[in-house]
């Protein structure tokens, strides 16, 4: 993983200054930018923490006012359009050209499409929906299909009868993807003939050209991104399983077929689900203990849309909710979300009131009390949805909160009077959590007044940093007191904090919110952290923008690392989802003689020194915890920026995160025990 220079050129800019002047390093350690002359701020600007002069003195005239022609734009700017050039750009590539097929198959034109990640990392869509149009198009004087494929903004979604319902709104997809793709064969099959045109970076190398007769329709697309656009062409086909699994739930009229060519022999998967969301959120719920067996399902068409929700308790004490529009999905809500969430606690509430669960004088059931333990899918269908940006991560059309409301209210509390043991058990959870809610409320305020969980007190084994701003800060969660004291004495306390946890701590999968507040091994986390914990979970307030798990590379501290990671997911999830955690990768063994020393990790680096070096039976010393590293070698190995190892943990799906937390950290042993079986060959026992 590369990690940011500048913090290490700043502190190094520091010292060589502090001969000339030893009071400014002091005052950097207070301020990072405290050495910046006073004549000079008024015309800088910060990036990363490092200043530059923002004056230009070359002239300004129309010369420098640029007009990218065709997909220029696109290339030169490609996160506008994609979000990224990293692992989530590239997989978007392929979810635009998905998309397309899906949209043909929301319009009763398409009922299979073939994914396959072929053996050069290339990727082949194929469709048996009508085909592109081939025709020349009236207004351009070129065949439609390049015009879909060259020019921005032009699809057959903007109201022109092909598409009442549809997922591509900016008609950005199939160009963007050509502009930044190293090549793209598009061959369209229709009207008894088979078509086929060629581009290069969006540029058309080959015109369109008959290629032949064809008895089926459809559109086949193979493109291989461009190396010169993203950080790397390796896909990730869980990945890809997980997103065109959730289409397949979306749409059970369809399948969608996913191979990879990469691997010997090839892996297929097809994905059906006659259920459809019902069958979705039964998989989401697969490893938990159920409180009703068949799902409510709630559907029906309001006005000019359509709205579908499947709705299944668990015993579990999260909330999984995943909202959906037009098969985009929304990862930020938006007004679908919250039509679901206020009708939910409404009915609830009323229904509860209604047949005296709730006693006159009782509060009302929060949102967050109906929420725990629910899975629940909601898909809406409309012909205008209104995205934020070409990701389309959250929903602002506001009619559409009116609608799921009212088909919520309508249907849910029909549901309920006609399923009265379904009622009960799902309002009885809900009642429990309200009072472990107002237990773990009880138990914050407690803590609260010991100075506990305020943002402005420190645990006391915390060796904290001198430096204040947050981003130049990294707080290591460290594994035991004497790896603590180690990493204490071998840090740069200018800028890494240390914080000792001794033992195995809290499984949080298995406990409700008022164990968690109330538990020792957690409480000096938060209050190391300073941003609150689970809905006051406050990102801006974090006093670290690093946070490092530093365990043995043994089965306990996987262990530790895992209950870690966990609690974070659950408890913290902004903190994972913003990039701020990090597993710190120790070495397992010293390599040396009497004069230099190596550090390996695993054993094929053991190997490998002994062939750089040629050493035919060096010493080797096999680290079976970091508490038995002196300071300096931790320092060298694990803590100094230039030489260490860490691996970000990153959120790339939320869904699969959930259901591998649930999976392994949950109450459910068979489910773990085949995972187990299946995985056991992968593992790797020497890193």
């Amino acid at each position: 993983m590369a990690e940011d220079g500048n913090l290490n050129e700043l502190l190094k800019r520091a010292e060589e200054d502090a001969a000339a002047n030893e009071e400014d390093v002091v005052n950097l350690a207070e301020n990072p930018h405290s050495l910046i002359d006073d004549d000079f701020t008024e015309h800088q600007t910060e990036i990363n923490g490092e200043s530059f002069d923002t004056r230009n003195t070359s002239a300004y005239s129309e010369n420098d006012i640029q007009v990218l022609e065709g997909l220029e734009a696109v290339r030169k700017r490609p996160g506008m359009y994609i979000g990224d050039t990293s692992s989530r750009g590239l997989h978007h590539l392929i979810y635009e050209i998905v998309a397309n097929s899906v949209d043909e198959a929301l319009a009763g034109r398409c009922d299979t499409i073939n994914v396959t990640v072929n053996a050069d990392n290339s990727i082949t869509v194929i469709d048996n929906g009508s085909g592109i149009p081939i025709g020349l198009h009236p207004k351009v004087g070129i065949p439609t299909v390049e015009v879909v494929h060259t020019i921005l903004h032009a699809g057959g979604k903007f109201g022109g009868g092909a598409y009442s319902v549809s997922g591509g709104l900016h008609g950005v997809g199939a160009s963007v993807v050509n502009a930044l793709s190293e090549w793209m064969e598009v061959t369209v099959y229709r009207d008894g003939k088979a078509y086929q045109i060629k581009f290069e970076r969006g540029v058309t190398v080959f015109p369109l050209t008959e290629i032949g007769e064809s008895d089926i329709t459809g559109t086949k697309t193979v493109f291989k991104p461009d190396s010169q656009i993203f950080e790397s062409l390796e896909l990730d086909f869980n990945l890809m399983l997980s997103r065109y699994r959730e289409m397949a739930f979306l749409n059970k009229e369809i399948t969608i077929n996913l191979c990879d060519d990469r691997q010997e022999p090839p892996v297929n998967k097809n994905l059906h689900y006659d259920g459809g969301i019902i069958s979705f959120v039964e998989y989401l719920n697969k490893h938990r203990e159920v409180l009703h067996k068949v799902p409510i399902y709630i559907s029906s068409k309001f006005n000019d849309s359509f709205v579908e929700v499947a709705i299944q308790y668990n015993d579990s004490y999260t909330e999984n909710v995943y909202s959906y529009a037009n098969n985009i999905a929304t990862i930020e809500g938006g007004t679908h979300l919250t039509g679901f969430r206020s009708a939910l606690t409404k009915v609830i509430n009323d229904y509860a009131r209604k047949y005296g669960m709730l006693k006159q004088n009782d509060k009302n059931l929060a949102g967050e009390d109906v929420r725990e333990g629910i899975g629940a899918i909601i898909s809406v269908k409309l012909p205008e949805p209104q995205f934020e940006g070409q990701t389309k991560t959250k929903l602002g059309n506001s009619e559409i909160r009116t609608a799921v409301e009212s088909v919520m209210n309508d249907r849910l509390a029909t549901f309920l009077e006609e399923n009265p043991s379904v009622a009960r058990s799902v309002i009885d959870k809900c009642l429990s959590a309200s009072r472990a809610r107002d237990a773990a409320r009880k138990a914050r305020e407690m803590t609260r007044r010991k100075n506990v969980l305020d943002s402005n007190a420190l645990p006391g084994k915390l060796a904290d940093c001198q430096e204040k701003d947050p981003t130049f800060c990294e707080l290591f969660i460290v594994e035991g007191d004497s790896a603590g004291g180690s990493a204490k004495g071998g840090r740069e306390r200018k800028y890494q904090a240390i914080l000792p946890l001794w033992g195995k701590m809290l499984n949080v999968e298995k406990a409700r919110i008022d164990k968690v507040y109330d538990n020792e091994k957690l409480q000096p986390i938060v209050m190391a952290l300073g941003a609150g914990i689970g809905s006051d979970f406050d990102v801006e307030k974090l006093r670290y923008h690093k946070v490092i798990l530093m365990a043995d590379a043994d089965v306990d501290g996987s262990h530790i690392r895992t209950l870690l990671l966990t609690f974070l997911f659950r408890h913290m999830r902004p903190l994972v989802e913003n990039g701020h955690v990090y597993v710190a990768c120790p070495p397992l063994y010293r390599v040396y003689d009497n004069q230099t020393s190596f550090y390996a990790y695993s054993d094929k680096d053991v190997e490998e020194i002994k062939a750089q070096t040629g050493w035919k039976d060096p010493k080797i010393q096999r680290y079976k915890g970091l508490g038995e590293m002196s300071s300096e070698q931790l320092w060298e190995t694990t803590m100094n920026p230039e030489s260490r190892k860490l691996m970000r943990v990153e959120l790339k799906d939320a869904q699969t995160a959930d259901e591998t937390f649930t999976l392994l950290m949950g109450d459910k042993v068979e489910p773990r025990k085949e995972f187990i079986q299946i995985n056991a060959k992968y593992a790797i026992t020497d890193v």
